[in-house]
């Protein structure tokens, strides 16, 4: 337990400044018996003389003293920039981005160029995770912003939507649905799904054909992105999923096609979340807009990559 206090600290400074214990004592608005007794308890306690005391003289500081003065105001000027709310978090030379596990390979990287070409003095950390993990991490303060689905966040956070994905089927080549310009959930779950294993990820997509009153066959719940992929090209059912990578090759090798379902209740919005207070001063607020733009302007690549990639899985022999 901390025996000095910041008012404690404050007495010091004071002194300090004021050079006297009648003008240290009225800038704290106290008297200046309660003053120089408190001078003595905080002696006391540290073990050593902050202050020369000579009769006739003005207090000066022991070679002591000038390091705990000069430590305390330094702790008092912290303290300021915490309780100022237009500069709380001024001092703050951190950040930590979090990214959904899926989207971390398209969006994470160039997330991380952009804010330490723009804030180089901050050290920008990064987390690629599920779902639960992100949320834990943006309500527990861990992360100052996260790149991810709209999916079991609460009013507490702001959103700002940087694309809207569609999921697309994927199957491989001679699959009776591989030749289908889109599809529709009804036509989808006709046949055997693999689906991801994250729990709000298969929670929304039940929940998208349950709306439907359609009951799908999940043949695999696959744990990553690439496992699902590899399951889908292998024939072991109709991956369904929001990610789609360049490349119609899963990582074994087999060729994939990727068709697009269409129902618009399926679109899913890619946001960029964050607390709904971030201080003006702090590295979160300006990395905030920083990352709208780059990302926003990176969701015309995407788009164009999703185009290609649907158009080239349509001329797979």
């Amino acid at each position: 337990m901390l025996y000095l206090t910041l008012r404690h600290y404050e007495y010091i400074c004071a002194v300090v400044q004021h050079g006297s214990l009648s003008a240290a004592a009225e800038a704290v608005h106290v008297s200046q018996p309660a003053l120089s007794a408190a001078l003595s308890r905080i002696e006391d306690h540290l073990g050593y003389s902050l202050f020369l005391r000579r009769r006739g003289t003005a207090l000066t500081l022991t070679p002591q003293g000038r390091d705990f003065a000069a430590q305390a105001q330094e702790l008092l000027d912290h303290a300021r920039r915490l309780e100022d709310p237009k500069g709380s978090g001024a001092g703050q030379r951190g950040l930590m981005l979090a990214c959904f596990s899926d989207l971390a390979p398209f969006l994470l990287a160039p997330a991380l160029k952009a804010l330490r070409q723009a804030l180089p003095e901050v050290e920008v950390r990064h987390r690629a995770c599920g779902f639960d993990p992100l949320i834990n991490a943006l309500t527990e303060g861990e992360a100052d912003l996260a790149i991810t689905f709209d999916l079991g966040l609460d009013a507490g956070f702001s959103r700002a939507e940087l694309d809207r994905f569609s999921p697309h089927a994927l199957v491989p080549p001679e699959h009776p649905l591989a030749t289908r310009s889109g599809l529709t959930l009804a036509e989808v779950v006709l046949h055997p799904l693999v689906l991801s294993q994250e729990g709000l990820s298969v929670q929304h997509m039940l929940g998208l054909f349950k709306a439907q009153g359609l009951v799908p066959r999940i043949a695999h719940r696959a744990d990553s992105l690439e496992l699902l992929r590899s399951l889908a090209a292998n024939g072991e059912g109709v991956g369904i999923s929001y990610s789609l990578p360049p490349g119609g090759m899963s990582y074994d090798g087999k060729p994939l096609c990727a068709v697009r379902i269409t129902d618009q209740a399926a679109e899913e919005p890619v946001i960029l979340a964050a607390h709904t207070q971030l201080p003006d001063a702090s590295p979160a607020f300006k990395a905030r807009d920083i990352l709208r733009t780059v990302l926003s302007a990176r969701r015309s690549e995407l788009i164009a990559g999703r185009s290609d990639l649907a158009q080239a899985d349509h001329h797979i022999d």
